[in-house]
């Protein structure tokens, strides 16, 4: 039984089970698009709209509530090497936001490949220090890059998601780099 299947059993609706996908780490609306489009058979409009709802829900409490939650984690050492492990790679992944600040952040976010979505973003803002609008922005116009991409790649191939890709970046960075601080 796959787990949207498990998900749908349990009786909740085709809407909820999408919008729960997307906010699972990894999986995020890159997974729940795809489901939605070709398993759930929806509309992509709807699917869009609810997996960008669902990964963005993570991202407020993560950039508030992160280094909170890490001061408390810290004190059990399971958690304390599991959370410095997790810091590092992505401070080792960070370099494009270091370098990039916000276009960096919506790059990486919009990237639809696994560990580079709206819960490595939110890390990341918060190991870098990014203030709360200017992440939250970045990450939210990241996601809509991502899943206007994994839309057009469930509906078109290959072809629609890179012109989707390349369109929706160009559109981000041109906009993000008239932002002043």
């Amino acid at each position: 039984m796959t787990p949207e299947d498990y998900l749908l059993s349990l009786g909740l609706s085709k809407e909820l089970v999408v919008f729960l996908i997307a906010t699972l780490p990894i999986v995020e609306l890159r997974g729940a698009i795809p489901v939605a489009i070709n398993v759930l058979d929806m509309p992509w409009y709807s699917a869009f709209v609810l997996a960008f709802l669902g990964n963005l829900l993570p991202v407020p409490f993560i950039l508030l509530f992160l280094e909170a939650v890490t001061k408390v984690l810290n004190r059990l050492a399971f958690f304390k090497r599991l959370l410095d492990w997790l810091f590092e790679r992505t401070r080792r992944r960070g370099r494009i936001l270091e370098r990039y600040k916000r276009i960096g952040l919506v790059l990486f976010v919009a990237i639809p490949l696994p560990v580079t979505g709206a819960w490595t973003g939110s890390l990341m803002a918060v190991l870098f220090g990014m203030p709360f609008k200017y992440a939250f922005l970045s990450i939210a116009i990241g996601v809509a890059i991502a899943g206007a991409i994994v839309t057009s790649l469930s509906l078109l191939g290959w072809t629609g998601a890179i012109i989707a890709g390349v369109a929706l970046s160009a559109l981000a960075v041109s906009g993000l780099w008239r932002l002043k601080d």
